[in-house]
């Protein structure tokens, strides 16, 4: 097959690898969209390489092949992978947390993704979705881990809720999906972003206000729009200035919801003012992913168009193009989010 392989630290080949192959739980699928992530492009410029030789991990495909003891998928069937995936035996997957599985079974992390024309997915019965035949592949890929862990992220750990004022600072594909999912329960939406093609995205998007990064007093505009602070503020994109940004933003007792990973360094590390988060009795909340019970309810969404993943998508691209938007990334020059539709050059 086709695929595009990480050979050390900023280095890729797009070249023929070996097809996948499976165990009597696993199932091959054959990829028909895959998102372009920024928690792929942190990975390929980490100095913590990823212990896979093929990334990808936003993946919509048809059904190629099921090992023999699966029961719940068969060849022909349209799916969505979840990027968070389980082997059901931890604490955590008992508990019905199956993002926070220990075995952290990661498509492109932990075993190989979607950069490819196949994959092979472990533990295939849980690890699937069926995907409706009302939301298309690319939908289904643009939602990503984008979406999904957004709504998780803004649902379930933010809680926010109609009436809420919210700040999302990054708007690439995470960013984009929290004001969406925001907007659509009630929330007004400030977007902050550097890119003026990405605040364009974010109106259409929900956002109500939308303000340059580079402005000097983006706090102080902020607390002007909100009569003192948001409620709930997001950084999006997992870089120090968003989330002091964040941080500042937030009114007291508001919610700080830490979505962005910051690997592009190799330390997941940053620095932030916690006594600013004393005074404030703010809550600094993480979230990843989301378990895969959650997904019912926001395909529903999809499926209804009252969330719209395939708005943010600004382009469909070969394979082989996956490093140029890498680097296009690393100079934040991105509009949106870009999905691999063509395998085969």
């Amino acid at each position: 097959m086709k695929a595009l392989v990480f050979k050390g630290n900023k280095v890729s080949d797009f070249t023929n690898y070996a097809d996948p192959t499976i165990d009597e739980n696993g199932i091959i699928v054959k990829v028909m969209a895959n998102g372009v992530c920024r928690s792929d492009y942190s990975m390929w410029y980490s100095e913590n390489a990823p212990n896979t030789e093929i990334c990808g991990h936003e993946m919509t495909g048809v059904v190629e092949e099921v090992g023999e003891n699966v029961k719940n998928f068969k060849p022909g069937e349209r799916v969505l992978v979840p990027f968070s995936g389980s082997d059901g035996t931890c604490p955590h997957c008992l508990e019905g947390n199956t993002n926070l599985c220990d075995s952290f079974l990661v498509p492109g992390a932990t075993f190989n993704g979607g950069y490819a024309e196949y994959l092979s997915i472990p533990f295939g019965d849980r690890n699937l979705l069926h995907l409706p035949d009302a939301i298309s592949f690319l939908d289904g890929a643009a939602l990503g881990c984008r979406m999904m862990t957004a709504f998780h992220g803004m649902i379930d750990r933010a809680e926010v809720k109609t009436g809420d004022k919210v700040a999302v600072f990054g708007c690439g594909g995470i960013g984009l999906s929290a004001i969406n999912i925001a907007s659509n329960v009630g929330a007004t939406v400030i977007a902050v972003d550097i890119n003026e093609d990405n605040l364009e995205l974010a109106r259409q998007m929900g956002a109500k206000y939308v303000i340059n990064g580079k402005e000097e007093n983006l706090i102080e505009q902020i607390a002007d729009l909100t009569g003192g602070g948001v409620d709930i503020s997001v950084d999006a994109l997992g870089n120090q200035t968003t989330a002091v940004n964040s941080l500042q933003a937030l009114k007291k007792k508001g919610k700080h919801l830490q979505i962005g990973v910051v690997r592009a360094d190799g330390s997941g590390t940053m620095v932030i003012p916690t006594d600013l988060i004393v005074m404030k009795e703010a809550q600094f909340i993480g979230t990843l992913g989301m378990p895969i019970s959650g997904f019912p309810r926001l395909l529903s969404l999809v499926e209804q168009g009252r969330l719209q993943p395939g708005k943010m998508v600004t382009a469909e691209i070969s394979l082989s193009e996956v490093p140029t938007i890498f680097d296009k990334m690393s100079r934040f020059e991105t509009k949106g989010t870009y999905v691999v539709t063509d395998f085969t050059k």
